[in-house]
């Protein structure tokens, strides 16, 4: 048998993590992702966020669905664990379909609204914590969750992961000088 050696979405044995200035980039394939769909004719369970918002590692991606993370996740059966937390609902693993790029300030909060000015078309003081949006960066389609004053995500599809990670890259480099 082939001895096969995990990578990360960006196509390294450990994930990336690099600074400019006070913003800090990190890749984040420990994160295991599930999506949670309501069935016709079951109530919505308690807890979930409404439109727009996100809770802890839980946010709203549409109309009667939610995005669960589960930090340090990603090697187990994330979907079979989310899917007995909320039975009745139709839940799909998204772990292996997505790439997370986690951006945290060492200054607070307006070195992450300068970089979210530079990336997305959301005002950055709109995008308080606790708020997460699906929008445009570049040419690819992102989430993009206010986890913090000082602390975002932006999740991307996998096939997309090194462009992402450039674009972020680049735009918190040129913060820097």
């Amino acid at each position: 048998m082939t001895d096969l050696t995990p990578i990360t979405a960006l196509g390294a044995a450990k994930p990336a993590e690099v600074s400019h200035g006070s913003l800090t980039l990190t890749e984040r394939p420990d994160i295991g992702l599930a999506s949670l769909a309501l069935r016709k004719g079951v109530t919505c369970p308690e807890g979930l966020p409404a439109a727009g918002e996100a809770t802890d590692r839980v946010f709203w991606i549409g109309p009667g669905q939610w995005m669960i993370e589960g930090p340090g996740q990603a090697d187990s059966d994330f979907a079979a664990q989310v899917k007995g937390d909320f039975p009745g609902c139709s839940v799909t693993e998204q772990t292996d379909g997505f790439s997370v790029v986690e951006v945290h300030s060492h200054d607070g909060a307006a070195a992450i609204e300068a970089l979210l000015a530079k990336l997305v078309n959301i005002d950055p003081v709109a995008l308080a914590p606790g708020c997460a949006h699906r929008t445009a960066l570049h040419h690819m389609t992102v989430f993009v969750i206010r986890r913090a004053d000082d602390q975002i995500a932006i999740i991307g599809m996998r096939g997309y992961a090194g462009a992402l990670w450039h674009a972020v890259d680049l735009a918190a480099r040129r913060l820097e000088s």
